[in-house]
């Protein structure tokens, strides 16, 4: 089940826990109010929920990535890349299927929460949500990357607040200017 809190603000290495003191939890509920969608299935690639989730969503297209030091190229400067504050113009889906790692988001007071994933946790990222993601202290994880057509990965630095995808969220969190 997966498990989120508010982060720290502390400058220590990206792939710790980075809780608060004393703990802050964030609750699903309170994900599901920034749009980020969550699902606890097997960790098995061909979870049949999973499939089910594919067809009413549209996610047509998936494939595999293993991050870790011994598979990924340049491990250490992509590791950075993916921290990187950042929003896509579609949505980001990501199911864990071994490992753990963690998905930061910014709530509606621009706030970093910090989402934990392991195996059996899918997650959805709205489009125009700020976000960055990184590995924890076990510095592997095995996830796949699900998209709606042709994969597009495309991210943009903050600041993109000029992108019609991050207008359209902040429209629908009620935040819109």
């Amino acid at each position: 089940m997966v498990r989120a809190w508010y982060m720290d603000d502390s400058d220590a290495d990206q792939r710790a826990p980075h809780m608060t003191d004393p703990p802050q939890p964030v609750e699903l509920d309170q994900l599901k109010n920034i749009g980020v969608l969550y699902w606890q299935l097997s960790g098995n690639e061909d979870d049949e929920t999973l499939a089910g989730i594919r067809k009413d969503r549209g996610y047509s297209y998936n494939d595999l990535i293993e991050i870790t030091p011994e598979k990924l190229p340049n491990y250490e400067q992509k590791i950075k890349t993916f921290f990187e504050e950042h929003l896509h113009l579609d949505e980001e889906i990501r199911y864990c299927v071994g490992g753990s790692g963690y998905f930061d988001v910014r709530d509606k007071g621009d706030k970093w929460i910090r989402i934990e994933m392991e195996k059996g946790d899918l997650i959805v990222l709205p489009a125009g949500i700020y976000h960055r993601f990184t590995l924890d202290e076990k510095n592997y994880i095995k996830a796949m990357r699900l998209f709606v057509g042709e994969p597009v990965w495309t991210p943009y630095n903050r600041p993109a607040d000029d992108k019609d995808a991050r207008k359209e969220y902040l429209k629908t969190m009620g935040l819109a200017a």
